[in-house]
């Protein structure tokens, strides 16, 4: 390995056995180095895009920010903030005890768990022992940070057979003003997108009746916009709690990113509803009690052969959550919960939706034609909805 090539174990399948990253020889220092493992392309890919990710929440919000990446899109991304007991619970984390940017990781990990099955981390933060604890038990593919603390960095060594994926960034490393890729043997070239999410971009155009946008709330909304910015195109973004619990990616129409994204949060809320709260679960591995658990909150939705599954890792009865109770929890979640559009929203039936997950603040580009017939739906419902005339597609 020269110091501007780093060679990988194969492209996006091992079918396409060459594949390295290459760096350009007037860089003065590789921003870029592995320290365990030997990463895949896929990895890489991983590890570029969550680590902007981050880099972009700490500068915006100064907080420490942790993102779990799985196939080049956020299935979670957080600021660091304190974990209540119902959340450790709902999570299973067996302490509050951790470091900033531990709380940031469990948060952004909690976000999709079962998407996180295998993910990618990104944190903006030198990785310290309570984060490597935090790490250790659960299936990830690799990591990228700035630093590793020694004792940290071992702990994690350990990981799949001494094999779990390292990667250091330089936290002074900045990209070039022009960006390129080649595909089908084709170069495209644009400038490279460093606009800046911050608190003006939140608050500068409030188009509703309502414009009460709390602290908590337009910071929510910048984690879940810049969340946006480093996902895949349509994206839709549900957050609460500078978290982004509910991440809609890549879809073909944006309603169809707001159900996703909406579903996902709901269950992300449900997991503290206290009839969840109470379950055991037999002596089974994590992973297992989470899908369980994924089960149990979206068990209007399952079939025999599903159900059955939730009740086989369950040491208690199943004692559903019902529509009702569904509603009224979630209507009861309502103080600070965020959506966030990557381009304009066209049709009301985003807001609608939105409405039954407890959203008050809908953060998007604006310029549409439709724009009227959505601020009356956002009026109708009692919203606030900013128009930054930002788009963030990203693909």
């Amino acid at each position: 390995m020269s110091s501007m090539e780093i060679k990988l174990k194969y492209g996006c399948n091992p079918n396409q056995p060459t594949a390295r990253v290459l760096f350009d020889d007037s860089q003065q220092a590789c921003p870029l180095s592995v320290v365990n493992g030997s990463p895949s392309y896929i990895n890489l890919m991983d590890g570029i895009r969550s680590w902007q990710l981050v880099r972009d929440l700490k500068i915006a919000t100064g907080k420490p920010a942790a993102a779990s990446y799985k196939h080049v899109s956020p299935a979670g991304a957080a600021v660091a903030g304190p974990l209540t007991s119902d959340f450790c619970k709902a999570h299973f984390y067996r302490t509050t005890d951790l470091s900033p940017i531990a709380t940031a990781y469990a948060k952004a990990r909690s976000s999709d768990r079962v998407a996180s099955f295998g993910d990618f981390i990104a944190v903006s933060e030198p990785v310290d022992v309570t984060l490597a604890n935090i790490i250790k038990p659960e299936v990830s593919d690799g990591i990228i940070a700035p630093a590793y603390d020694p004792e940290a960095l071992e702990i994690l060594k350990a990981k799949k057979s001494g094999n779990y994926v390292m990667l250091q960034m330089n936290p002074d490393y900045t990209p070039p003003q022009t960006e390129s890729r080649t595909d089908f043997g084709i170069t495209l070239e644009q400038t490279f997108n460093d606009i800046a999410i911050t608190a003006d971009t939140i608050t500068n155009n409030v188009v509703t009746e309502n414009k009460t946008l709390t602290p908590a709330a337009i910071e929510t909304a910048i984690v879940a916009t810049i969340t946006l910015k480093h996902t895949q195109s349509n994206s839709i973004a549900v957050g609460v709690d500078g978290q982004a619990i509910g991440v809609g990616a890549g879809q073909q129409s944006r309603i169809a990113c707001t159900r996703i994204a909406c579903d996902k949060a709901d269950r992300w809320l449900l997991k503290q509803h206290p009839k969840a709260l109470t379950l055991t679960f037999k002596d089974i591995p994590k992973s297992e009690k989470v899908n369980a658990l994924e089960g149990f909150v979206r068990w209007h939705e399952l079939n025999n052969d599903e159900k059955a599954a939730v009740e086989s890792a369950l040491s208690c009865p199943v004692d559903p959550i019902t529509d009702e109770e569904r509603a009224d929890f979630l209507a009861s979640k309502t103080g600070d919960v965020v959506l966030s559009s990557d381009a304009f929203i066209p049709f009301r039936d985003n807001l609608d939706r939105a409405a039954a997950s407890g959203v008050k603040l809908v953060i998007q580009a604006g310029g549409s034609a439709r724009d009227q017939f959505v601020i009356d739906a956002a009026n109708e419902h009692n919203m606030a909805m900013s128009q930054t005339g930002i788009r963030l597609f990203l693909h």
